[in-house]
């Protein structure tokens, strides 16, 4: 099966969000958990299905997911057929760049029949997940299906923003429509009741070699004899028109199969304020994203920093505090305060500085006396001494992006 599956992984522009931090980065780049970028989820979980030939299809603002990709997945060996290689648009038919999704895989075609594999897996860079693919596509195998789509319950983190699912006998999908849309708290929605199931896609798609082959010179005719086929997502442009003539079938997200444990956690952050509270939830004492299962431990690229550590600070005395935080190597609270917040690499948090509830990139500096709250500070972001943000959001919102839910993004001090 390993070398039976060539893998394609989107990371081709900016996504649904969570804007302004793809401002400058892919969606697939954006920092999460305080150590990981988005991508590491999906190609975690290649490695640990065992399916390591894997091409990372790149093009909006590609430079830190490559550099990212260089740094912390260098790591599979190409004498055994095992890669990790990112792919740009190569210009090969014409002067285009990728126009959506199935072009960016009809672009690339030619490493797909160059391929020795029986089967393409598609997956979504910009996702939050953990799943075994290696029993999807061994699912995929037993149905003898031409395209399995991965379909998840619309219960959690990411709600509304996906095609939803029809299905029919035997699991087979008898068609999708577009997503509804609905609230980030989703403690806000109406409940759906327990004879109703709703179903989405996730971003994962096994297309049968052969099948995707024919598909893209049936779309490649037809794009010559109508003109531009819509190209915006996979399962309402490419898959909804062939359900009926082909043999479509879903997998349902979070089965007992497979070595992952089933905590059907899954997020695409497609906003800023999804963004906050899936990394917020990872706080809780028992988050929904299990991070610390041994098996299934998530990769990632990490400097060689020294430990992080809390000292009193240089004026007060006072010591450096951190309560219910995460706080990645290199960080140094010089008598500051941290509660319930995210701290990425080589964050200093300067004596009588507070930050609370929020989520700090690599390199932040919070000057002395400074109050964070409710805030995302992009990268090398230095906080002026005794700068409040997150307190008056009225004057917030003159400097900064404010979220519908009252999250200040910080991306410069003006």
């Amino acid at each position: 099966m390993p070398t039976e599956t060539l893998i394609l992984v989107l990371a081709i522009d900016r996504g649904a969000g969570p804007a302004p931090l793809t401002e400058h980065r892919t969606k697939a780049a954006v920092p999460f958990g305080g150590k990981f970028r988005v991508i590491d989820f999906t190609l975690a979980n290649c490695l640990h299905s065992g399916l390591r030939q894997v091409l990372v299809l790149t093009q909006y603002k590609s430079h830190s997911l490559h550099k990212h990709l260089r740094d912390g997945w260098s790591i599979f060996n190409p004498e055994l057929r095992e890669f990790i290689t990112p792919v740009p648009p190569q210009m090969r038919e014409s002067q285009e760049w990728y126009a959506g999704p199935f072009d960016a895989i009809r672009q690339n075609r030619y490493l797909i029949e160059r391929s020795r594999a029986r089967q393409i897996l598609v997956l979504d860079g910009g996702a939050v997940y953990r799943m075994d693919y290696a029993e999807l596509v061994r699912a995929h195998a037993e149905s003898n299906a031409e395209i399995t789509v991965a379909v998840r319950a619309v219960n959690g983190c990411g709600s509304g923003t996906q095609a939803r699912v029809e299905l029919g006998d035997a699991e087979r999908i008898a068609g999708f429509s577009p997503p509804a849309p609905a609230p980030v708290d989703n403690s806000l929605a109406a409940p759906i009741p327990d004879e109703i199931e709703r179903l989405e896609t996730m971003g994962v798609y096994v297309f049968d070699r052969g099948f995707l082959l024919e598909e893209m010179a049936r779309l490649d005719q037809a794009r010559r004899d109508e003109g531009a086929v819509a190209d915006t997502d996979l399962a309402l442009d490419i898959v909804a028109p062939i359900v009926a003539d082909h043999s479509v079938v879903a997998y349902r997200f979070g089965q007992d199969r497979g070595r992952v444990t089933p905590d059907r956690y899954w997020c695409d952050l497609a906003s800023i304020d999804a963004y906050y509270q899936a990394n917020m939830a990872l706080l809780r004492a028992e988050p929904p994203l299990d991070l610390y299962q041994a098996d299934w431990n998530i990769h990632t690229y990490q400097g060689q920093y020294p430990p992080a550590r809390t000292v009193p600070g240089a004026t007060s005395g006072n010591e450096g505090i951190f309560v219910n935080s995460m706080l990645a190597a290199g960080t140094v609270i010089s008598g500051g305060g941290v509660n319930h917040s995210v701290l990425f690499p080589k964050v200093r948090v300067q004596d009588g500085a507070i930050v609370e509830a929020s989520i700090l990139f690599n390199g932040v500096t919070v000057g002395e006396g400074a109050h964070l709250r409710n805030c995302i500070v992009e990268k090398d972001v230095e906080i002026p001494p005794r700068m409040q943000i997150g307190h008056d959001l009225k004057a917030d919102r003159e400097r900064f992006t404010v979220s519908e839910k009252g999250v200040v993004v910080v991306t410069k001090i003006p």
